[in-house]
């Protein structure tokens, strides 16, 4: 398993920045008759996502809870539709994908980017811990669903918005949905792990069909609403935010504007440097070099070392694994 991950898991020297932009990534290339799927595509990275792939010529869906909410967010964006999904109901993401399989329409990208963060246990109505459920769950069976869609692109991308949170907990095999010991930002760690993995799965399931894929880590970009729930004097005391309450920007230690987040999103999504290469983990711009031992997570003074991929993440073992297991919790 190591020296096979070890091998994907290396640079490849991209040229690009932890300062790069989503329109840098994509600057020079045209994505016309490019069909997108975005998942919570209309607020902080997702709607930065969403802003450079149109800008580039593609026609991008933006999934999301609430479509009327989500509009104006998207007024003037050009080649945009919304459509509604909601990641915690399955009844929602069959529908979602069965339309859009009606609409005969080829998936080239499909951005699994909608995400929630910590907080107090809540669980859907399965009794699945949500963070896991919203994450993973949802995105696993709405990539599924969208499969047919996938394999008549004749070369498709799927994207995995994780986190360098990954790094704070593998999958918890035997309590996934902690009916005991419940830590937010553990399940938020479990759901992120689960993101590498299914990328690195879909990758060997799929890509002998031409379909690739690709889990990133986008950086600390203030203003995704991802935890809604950590007020500003918490995110101060992080160095998310200067004394007065600004956002700190410092991409170098992971503390990007939207547009420098979303830009290792359409890296995966769209970059032909990444042509041939799948089931990786990326960072700033590049395929991420793999951590031999974890790396200090810490805000503030302290610098933020996220250097790398956590092996547990990108396990292969590990990865059919959780395939395995994820669809026995779909079929319940």
């Amino acid at each position: 398993m190591a020296q096979n991950t070890t091998q994907r898991q290396r640079p490849i020297g991209s040229g690009f920045t932890a300062a790069s932009t989503a329109d840098d990534v994509l600057r020079g290339i045209d994505l016309s008759g490019t069909n997108v799927v975005v998942t919570g595509g209309h607020v902080g990275l997702g709607l930065e996502t969403t802003r450079a792939l149109g800008k580039a010529g593609a026609s991008v869906t933006v999934a999301s809870r609430d479509p009327e909410r989500a509009a104006p967010a998207l007024a003037g964006v050009e080649r945009v539709e919304i459509a509604r999904l909601d990641l915690l109901d399955p009844a929602s993401i069959d529908a979602f994908a069965a339309r859009y399989r009606e609409s005969g329409r080829p998936l080239h990208i499909l951005i699994d980017n909608a995400g929630i963060m910590g907080g107090e246990l809540v669980r859907d109505a399965r009794g699945y811990e949500a963070q896991f459920a919203t994450n993973h769950l949802g995105h696993f069976q709405l990539t599924l669903g969208l499969l047919p869609a996938l394999r008549a692109a004749q070369g498709a991308r799927v994207v995995l918005v994780s986190s360098g949170g990954h790094q704070l907990s593998d999958i918890r095999w035997d309590d996934p949905h902690f009916t005991t010991g419940y830590d937010g930002m553990l399940a938020y760690g479990q759901s992120k792990t689960a993101n590498v993995l299914f990328a690195v799965e879909l990758d060997r399931r799929w890509a002998g069909e031409g379909i690739r894929g690709y889990a990133l880590h986008p950086g600390i970009a203030f203003g995704t609403n991802l935890a809604p729930w950590v007020t500003e004097d918490e995110l101060k005391a992080m160095g998310v935010l200067d004394a007065s309450g600004r956002p700190i920007i410092d991409p170098d230690r992971e503390l990007k504007t939207p547009q420098q987040g979303a830009s290792t999103s359409v890296f995966a999504a769209a970059h032909p440097l990444l042509a041939g290469i799948g089931g990786v983990y990326l960072k700033d711009n590049d395929v991420a070099p793999l951590d031999e031992a974890p790396p200090a997570i810490a805000f503030g003074s302290e610098p933020i070392v996220l250097t790398g991929v956590a092996p547990h993440a990108v396990d292969p073992e590990s990865a059919r694994r959780l395939w395995e297991l994820s669809d026995r919790l779909l079929r319940g």
